[in-house]
C-alpha cells in the first residue's frame, strides 16, 4: 500500500462548478450532467466509478475541454477555460491534456515510436518517444506495428502517446475495457507510474469498483451526478487487483 497525502495539502489542478449538460433529440430533453461540483487535486488518481449512461464520459470530455457545458465552468488552474474560445480550448487540449479511450486509436502504418512521435512533434517540451515507451514497459516494442501488438501493449502505447507530451492532466475512459483482468492490470500499472513518477493528475472512468482501489479518492456517479465521495486511507498497487 503506499499513502495518499491529503487532498487539503495539495493544489487544486482541474475544477469543474456546476456543471450542467442538456443534450436535444428533436423534441426529447436528455440531461447529461446534473450540476455536477468536482476538483482533481495536484498529483492525484482519482477514479470516476458509474454505470454507463450516467454521465462519467461527458464529464469527462468536457473537463479535457472535448465539449463545453451548457451551464457551469471549469477552471484550469487559474485560467477558465470555458470562457475561453476554440483556439483557448485547442491550445488547452494540447499543452495541458491526455486522453487515454477505450479504444487505441493507433495508426496501423506507424511504429509505436512513430505514433508517440506524433504528438511529440507539436508538443512544447516533450519527452523522447522511446521514454515515454519505457516508462510505461515497452522498451523492448518500440520498433513494433500496432498488428504486432497485443491489445493491452496497443492501450500502453497509447498512454505513451498520451503522456509524451508531459500533461498536466490525463484523462483515462475506460482505458481497461477492451481488455482481460491480466491485460488490464498491466495497463492500470502504467497509469499509475505515470500518475507516481511524473506527478500527473490523474482521472480514471470505469464501471468496475475494483479499480477504485488503486486511487486517492473514488467518485461515484448515477444519473449525471455525484453521488458519494470516499478517500482511501491507502493506494492498492496496481499489481494487487483482481477481478
Amino acid at each position: 500500500m503506499s499513502e495518499s497525502p491529503p487532498t487539503a495539502q495539495r493544489d487544486i489542478t482541474l475544477e469543474g462548478r456546476a456543471l450542467t449538460k442538456i443534450y436535444h433529440t428533436g423534441a426529447v430533453e436528455v440531461k447529461a450532467l446534473r450540476g455536477v461540483d468536482l476538483q482533481l487535486f495536484e498529483a492525484e488518481l482519482v477514479v470516476l466509478l458509474g454505470p454507463s449512461g450516467s454521465g462519467k464520459s461527458t464529464l469527462l470530455n468536457i473537463l479535457g475541454g472535448l465539449d463545453t457545458p451548457t451551464d457551469g465552468r471549469v477552471r484550469f488552474r487559474d485560467m477558465e477555460i470555458t470562457a475561453g474560445d476554440e483556439s483557448t480550448l485547442t491550445r488547452y487540449r494540447r499543452d495541458h491534456v491526455g486522453f487515454v479511450f477505450q479504444f487505441y486509436n493507433l495508426i496501423p502504418s506507424l511504429t509505436a515510436r512513430e505514433n508517440v512521435a506524433l504528438v511529440t512533434e507539436i508538443a512544447q517540451d516533450p519527452m523522447d518517444p522511446a521514454e515515454a515507451l519505457s516508462l510505461v514497459g515497452l522498451a523492448e516494442r518500440i520498433d513494433h506495428f500496432p498488428a504486432q501488438l497485443s491489445g493491452g501493449e496497443q492501450q500502453r502505447v497509447a498512454i505513451a502517446r498520451a503522456i509524451a507530451k508531459r500533461p498536466d492532466v490525463l484523462l483515462c475512459d475506460e482505458p481497461t475495457g477492451a481488455l482481460d483482468s491480466h491485460t488490464g492490470i498491466l495497463v492500470l500499472e502504467a497509469i499509475e507510474r505515470v500518475n507516481l513518477e511524473l506527478g500527473t493528475t490523474t482521472a480514471v472512468i470505469t464501471h468496475n469498483t475494483v479499480i477504485g482501489n488503486m486511487a486517492d479518492r473514488v467518485l461515484h456517479f448515477g444519473d449525471g451526478q455525484v453521488i458519494d465521495s470516499e478517500h482511501n486511507a491507502s493506494r492498492q498497487p496496481a499489481r494487487e487487483l483482481s477481478w
